[in-house]
């Protein structure tokens, strides 16, 4: 079954050489970069389970995942490896460790009292707790650099911390420390391990992957080469792909956004971010026909925080089809601001005529009206006024935008047009923050219609409803 070419030395062996390498790395301070989907946390819970339930066991251990679902998904791996080492082990559940700031950890205790805390991103959670630390995709974290902080003093007494990740581009803090690591001496005493997809597959990951396979799936045909494209042609983009398979960082000084700024404004996964609950709401629209997409971004303005709830991406559609999702959308917000370049003005023509142009501004796009879009999305979320859904494509397409300075000293905002868009979403994004600006903020020299309050006194009605990317709900509204 399966033709993979790399088969390990032992194909029996639970682990593969670099996962055995990190269980038995017994160092204090331990740091993994490493590709997606290659079974690091898997193993890294045995080794938590190990060190933990052992006779002779000195400390508990607190893990940090990203969100609660990681961290769910931690703790049944935990519990799956003390079924199979038949450990005792008693399940807690959910427990309660600060409800004033809503701390909570999944607990799985053992026979010799100690027990495995594994709990989602907040540092603070951290912060009084002694015994070993595990750092889960350190890097995804909000503000790892904090994460760090306050997890290391909690290894004084005993214990050790580990954190491995996949990257988040080059100014983010696990990278920081992997520099320091290879440029600086290694000041902290950190004990480094690098695999990536290719020295996966070169160490066997295919062959155990085949194992468990289907015997009808499609990997099973493939050789380590082809498994290697296969996973490449599946990513966003190149850069996606070198940053989480390939541990290359994406370069953070040539994007106009930092992925550690994007991902401090992403919900966690397990949120549901498209419940609305309230009516104050704005649209952005970009228009696309043919080659781009047409994208509507809907934000919900919560006290002065801007959260994305409903996103719709209209590929390839007819304007009489794209009418019918467009106006309903219209209709329940407060404004609206469509790209009125192009073949987008006729949009804004139909729908300035019937909703009038204080609900609805065309915004033609030039430089300059870019330059005063984009800076707002930055803004917004380095003050942390924006939420925005936790997705890849979402986050590739916000990376794609450049800023770039011309000879003559302008500022140019491009983005590489890709099969997935041409920073359609980021546009949308844009056009949305611009409609819920309050007070109100024309955009100079291009606007092709007047702006009015945010505030105008009009109540559009209950908005319970929003989906998910793609389709349209609204029935007799069409």
């Amino acid at each position: 079954m399966g033709r993979a070419r790399c088969i390990p030395a032992d194909p029996k062996a639970t682990f593969l050489p670099f996962q055995s390498r990190w269980i038995n790395d017994n160092a204090r301070l331990k740091l993994a970069e490493k590709s997606r989907q290659i079974g690091w946390s898997w193993s890294s819970a045995y080794a938590c389970v190990r060190r933990t339930a052992r006779q002779g066991a000195r400390s508990d251990q607190w893990v940090s995942s990203r969100d609660e679902m990681q961290a769910r998904l931690f703790i049944d791996d935990c519990k799956l490896w003390a079924d199979v080492l038949r450990i005792g082990a008693q399940d807690f559940g959910e427990q309660v460790l600060d409800g004033d700031q809503r701390q909570t950890s999944f607990d799985l205790k053992f026979a010799n009292g100690h027990v495995i805390h594994s709990m989602s991103s907040n540092p603070d959670a951290q912060a009084g707790k002694r015994g070993g630390r595990v750092l889960d995709e350190f890097a995804l974290h909000k503000d790892p650099r904090k994460l760090w902080a306050i997890a290391y003093p909690g290894i004084t007494w005993g214990g050790s911390l580990e954190a491995f990740s996949t990257h988040r581009g080059s100014h983010n803090f696990f990278n920081l420390l992997i520099r320091e690591i290879r440029e600086a001496g290694n000041p902290k005493g950190i004990s480094l391990h690098r695999v990536t997809l290719e020295d996966a597959l070169n160490e066997g990951l295919l062959f155990k992957l085949q194992q468990k396979l289907p015997p009808d799936d499609e990997r099973q045909d493939m050789d380590e080469a082809a498994y290697f494209d296969f996973v490449r042609a599946g990513c966003v983009d190149e850069e996606s792909f070198e940053q989480e398979y390939q541990c290359r960082p994406a370069d953070d000084d040539v994007a106009f956004l930092e992925y550690d700024l994007i991902s401090s404004a992403e919900y966690a996964q397990d949120i549901d971010w498209w419940q609305m609950e309230g009516r104050e709401l704005y649209l952005g629209i970009d228009i696309g026909r043919k080659c781009d997409l047409t994208v509507l971004w809907v934000v919900e303005r919560l006290g002065d925080v801007l959260y994305t709830r409903h996103i719709e991406e209209l590929k390839a559609m007819p304007k009489p089809k794209q009418d019918a999702i467009i106006w309903p959308w219209i209709q329940r917000c407060r404004r609206t601001c469509i790209d009125a370049t192009g073949l987008g003005i006729g949009w804004v023509d139909d729908a300035q005529h019937r909703f009038d142009e204080y609900r609805v501004e065309g915004v033609t796009f030039t430089v300059k009206v870019k330059e005063a879009l984009a800076y707002p999305v930055r803004g917004a979320m380095q003050d942390r006024k924006l939420r925005i859904p936790y997705d890849p494509t979402i986050r590739a397409d916000l990376r794609s935008v450049t800023k770039q300075t011309t000879a003559a000293g302008n500022i140019r905002f491009t983005a590489e047009r890709t099969p997935d868009g041409h920073a359609d979403r980021f546009w949308a994004l844009a056009l949305a923050i611009h409609a819920a600006s309050s007070p109100a903020a024309p955009i100079e020299f291009q606007s092709t219609g007047r702006r009015a309050s945010a505030l105008d006194g009009t109540d559009f009605g209950s908005a319970g409803f929003g989906t998910v990317t793609g389709g349209n709900d609204f029935g007799g509204y069409a």
